[in-house]
């Protein structure tokens, strides 16, 4: 089961790698963002800029999140609660192979 976990969790973890790097790439024509009264090209590059740092944010965190549990599959605690050591119950695993938590403590 734990071989299954890891391999599911490395794949996660090589589309978060994906979807990051996607996200960093250096942007193509750039322009110049100014602001004004109106809303306009520069205010929407500003928002898009925005979206992508909060959307990098949590990509990191969930890959973080990845390689702890594939971390644990390896130290042998996998499906373990980090704070109270109680099995984390199977349909949590299910839904998210990457926690190191149970619902109480996540």
């Amino acid at each position: 089961m734990h071989e299954d976990a890891d391999r599911l969790l490395a794949e996660r973890e090589a589309e978060l790698e994906a979807q990051l790097a996607e996200l960093t790439k250096p942007p193509g024509e750039l322009g110049t963002i100014s602001f004004g009264k109106r809303v306009g090209e520069g205010t929407s590059m500003a928002v898009d800029r925005l979206a992508a740092v909060s959307a990098q944010e949590h990509l990191l965190t969930m890959l973080d999140e990845v390689r702890r549990a594939r971390q644990r599959v390896a130290d042998g605690g996998y499906g373990i609660c980090e704070v109270c050591g109680n099995p984390i119950p199977e349909g949590r695993m299910e839904a998210r192979p990457w926690a190191t938590r149970c619902v109480v403590h996540s």
